[in-house]
């Protein structure tokens, strides 16, 4: 190591080399910070030649001089003779007084980077440093590129006021010892020697910032102990990819940037602009093109953000490339490669540090990390081989996870999940080292860094253990859905809802890796899924999992009770989308297996499902006599919440067969029950009956009423398709009371509602209410075209109550013959009886 920092200088004129070097500097109108910035040297290494300290310097420096001054011929040629020339020596100078306490003094640091987002960071680091007994060491760890050396920067800018005895910065470099960073770091307070930096500073707060320390992390450990040994008043400020391990050191992980949620892709330009990964690769687009991203540049914006993990440096790198591609582009050709993306030659804060060696600083501020892989890899390095292996398997996770998933993901093999350890330590290093995100306070708070998961995947595979951890993974989620499922159906729902929300894209990874390699688990976590998926919309989809995992030959000897299950949830989910006639047999089947195996629940689950299969399959009656089944089972064992769920599904008998009296009673039974089980779902759908009940009763009043009560309600508990119900009853009552305007803004909100590619049935219920609003305007032939369309989207559909209703208006409107045998059918076949409002609609029509 070859530092020369005695305070000795060549007297004026000794040597040309200062004199020539500032000359040209001046000359060129730089600063010297511009000039070592051009040369790509040391701040340190230009102050230090002016002066006179650096007795021969060596040639490469001064030739990157010369090329960033632009000289040439013979200034050239004197400018490199004038290096050659030994300088004589000087005596020693007696030493400087003390400085006196000025807290305006400018830091001996490099001056701040424009920093985005952390503003949070830097005002309580910086109190952290001053407030009441400041910590003497904080050490700020991360990945490289995670922003520590900006960090700290602005943090030490920020706090100069409050140490008087100066602030100043050390670059460390590889291969340093403990005697050269004490060198250096008495050096940039003026000092000579760690006793004159305990005589300068005395009891006057200073801070000492020390970057990159994991390049020789023992020696600066054992400088900064030394250094606080010596000079209690001075405060350490540390950067590293890893903490020094020292007694009251404060480790603080530096974080990556927020960045915005998915379900935020779309929200516009100011929205996604609150996000500080958002704001900072803006700001750096914007250094290389004019225009702002355009708002088909938007949710390509969100995700590249997302896919770089907040990582400053990444979205800097990433950024640099839209001169030449918009983001759309930069997506699709880089979103896959993050960890390959490289700094460019020279990157770094360089430009006044002091440096332990500032030819070897130099060279590694040059050569850097090449890629983000080569960052995150120099992290795991640290990890011993247990938590190597833990991380791998963390890799597993697509999203945010909770302690207890990581818990159960990290077990030893072995029945029931295996042994359990301890998560929190391992996490408490993970955070440590910063390869680990925490955002928000909820359960589901931690996250690897995307770079650092598609790392520890690549490792994954590479030790052969991808298909263990996926495997693993499934058998996790699995068991977290066979946990939540029950409370999908009870006073629960919403929170369970939520947590299933919250690992969506988990469950689907672990459903399609489960598929292809464990297909029983597969059928297990898809059978679970069935109600969420039917909550979400994902009905066809769903449906289409349970059908693929039944047929595949691998899950024929699975439990019979689980392929029973499966099978009724194929049924349910089918019942939304018109397709009950496909499982009907298979749910008898089901039913068959859970009744012989005395299965009280698979059978109520079985008999329930084929009360609403049953109907749309022309057997009314027969449905009928499951609803009454189910009641009677549930009675006889005591489920309240089962025998709520009956009463409600012959309640849609009752209006089926004109009884509305009785179907009232019922549906303020479900009322009762639904309150007292503290089932805030079944009882907003009892309210949304007894809203449809009063309408065809021609209480128009009271089913706006009660309907606007069960839509709010359903809205709150994440229910659209229920929702989307209960606003064409609205619509309709309000047509009938003579408020059309009202009405259609009802139709306005249904449009936006049942926006999709396939008719289901709430376009019925949509159409239904644009056909009232023409004939009550009395348009018979635009009311006839909406009838018909939503007579085709009832078709499907179980309800055949819509059917008979979009008929009515169709023969009402037309005076078609076809129209009325239709509707005649329909009644028949399904068992429905015309009420008497539409009696009379129709015999005003002449439709009779």
């Amino acid at each position: 190591m070859t530092a020369d920092h005695e305070r000795s200088r060549s007297p004026a004129g000794a040597t040309r080399l200062p004199e020539l070097l500032r000359g040209h500097r001046r000359a060129a109108g730089l600063t010297q910070a511009e000039l070592a910035a051009r040369a790509r040297v040391g701040v340190r290494t230009v102050r230090d030649l002016e002066r006179g300290r650096s007795a021969r310097p060596q040639r490469t420096t001064v030739e990157l001089l010369a090329d960033a001054l632009g000289l040439a011929g013979a200034a050239r040629t004197d400018f490199l003779a004038a290096a050659r020339r030994p300088a004589p020596a000087e005596p020693p100078s007696p030493p400087a007084p003390p400085p006196t306490a000025d807290p305006g003094t400018a830091p001996a640091l490099p001056p701040p980077i424009e920093l985005i987002g952390r503003d949070r960071e830097i005002a309580e680091l910086g109190a952290l440093l001053t407030d009441g007994r400041p910590a003497p060491v904080v050490s700020l760890v991360g990945l490289a590129g995670v922003g520590k050396t900006a960090l700290a920067l602005a943090v030490a800018h920020a706090v100069a006021g409050h140490h008087p005895g100066g602030v100043a910065g050390v670059l460390v470099s590889a291969g340093s010892e403990a005697s050269d960073v004490l060198s250096v770091s008495a050096a940039v307070f003026d000092a000579a020697r760690l006793s004159d930096l305990a005589a300068r500073v005395g009891d006057r707060p200073a801070l000492l910032l020390l970057d990159a320390v994991e390049r020789s992390p023992a020696a600066v450990a054992e400088a900064v102990h030394r250094l606080a040994a010596a000079a209690p008043a001075l405060r350490v400020l540390v950067t590293g990819r890893h903490p020094l391990g020292l007694p009251g050191e404060l480790v603080w992980p530096v974080s990556p940037l927020e960045v915005p949620p998915a379900a935020v892709d779309d929200a516009g330009a100011e929205a996604l602009a609150r996000f500080p990964a958002v704001a900072l690769f803006t700001a750096r687009l914007a250094q290389v093109r004019r225009e702002p991203p355009g708002v088909a540049e938007l949710p390509a914006l969100a995700a590249l953000v997302r896919r770089l993990g907040g990582l400053p440096l990444a979205i800097e790198l990433m950024a640099a490339r839209g001169r030449a591609l918009d983001l759309p582009e930069l997506l699709d050709r880089y979103g896959d490669r993050v960890l390959d993306l490289a700094a460019p030659s020279g990157a770094g804060v360089g430009a006044g540090w002091g440096e332990v060696d500032p030819g070897r600083a130099e060279a590694a501020r040059v050569t850097g990390v090449g890629t983000l892989r080569e960052a995150v890899a120099a992290s795991y390095g640290l990890l011993d081989g247990e938590e190597r292996t833990a991380l791998r398997r963390l890799s597993a996770f697509w999203n945010r996870w909770s302690v207890e998933l990581a818990e159960e993901l990290l077990a030893d093999p072995g029945p029931a999940g295996g042994r359990h350890r301890d998560p929190v330590p391992l996490l408490d290093r993970l955070l440590e080292l910063g390869l680990v995100s925490v955002r928000g306070s909820g359960p589901f708070r931690f996250r690897l860094l995307d770079a650092v998961r598609d790392f520890a995947a690549e490792q994954v595979a590479v030790a052969g253990e991808s298909t263990a951890v996926r495997r693993r993974h499934a058998e996790v989620f699995s068991r977290l859905v066979a946990r939540t499922a029950p409370e999908l159906a009870g006073p629960e729902l919403t929170d369970a809802v939520r947590r299933l929300d919250e690992v969506t894209s988990d469950l689907g990874a672990a459903l399609a890796h489960a598929a292809v390699d464990d297909p029983v688990t597969a059928l297990r976590l898809a059978t679970g899924l069935s109600r969420w998926w039917l909550l979400r919309g994902r009905d066809v989809s769903g449906r289409q999992w349970l059908r693929r995992l039944l047929a595949d030959p691998r899950t024929a000897g699975a439990d019979p009770l689980l392929r029973a299950g499966a099978r009724v949830e194929a049924a349910r989910l089918a019942t939304a989308h018109g397709a009950a006639a496909e499982e009907l047999t298979a749910a008898r089947q089901a039913l068959a297996v859970f009744g012989e195996a005395g299965d009280v629940t698979g059978e109520l689950a079985a008999r329930a499902v084929l009360g609403v299969l049953l109907p749309a399959t022309g057997r009314p009656d027969e449905a009928r006599e499951q609803g009454e089944a189910v009641l009677a089972l549930a009675a006889r064992h005591g489920r309240t919440r089962d025998v709520a769920v009956a009463q409600h599904n012959l309640a849609g008998h009752d209006v089926r067969l004109g009884d509305l009296a009785a179907a009232r009673r019922r549906l303020a039974v479900v009322d009762r029950l639904a309150a007292q089980l503290a089932d805030r779902r079944l009882r907003a759908l009892a309210r949304a009956d007894l809203a449809e009940v009063a309408r065809l009763e021609g209480r128009y009043a009271d089913a706006v009423e009660q309907g606007r009560w069960a839509a709010t309600a359903l809205a709150g508990l994440g229910d659209p398709a229920d929702r989307r119900r209960v606003l064409g009853t609205i619509g309709l009552a309000l047509v009938r009371a003579g408020r059309p305007a009202e009405a259609s803004d009802v139709v306005a909100e249904l449009r936006t509602a049942v926006a999709g590619p396939e008719p289901r049935p709430e376009d019925a219920v949509c159409a239904l209410v644009e056909g009232h609003l023409a004939l009550f305007r009395g348009d018979r032939e635009l009311a006839a075209e909406w009838f018909a369309a939503a007579a085709d989207a009832a078709g499907g559909g179980h309800d055949r109550r819509d059917l008979v209703e979009a008929l009515v208006g169709l023969t009402v409107s037309t005076a078609d013959p076809e129209a009325r045998k239709r509707l005649d059918a329909v009644c028949r076949e399904s068992g429905t009886c015309l009420l008497p409002q539409e009696e009379a609609l129709l015999a005003g029509s002449g439709g009779r």
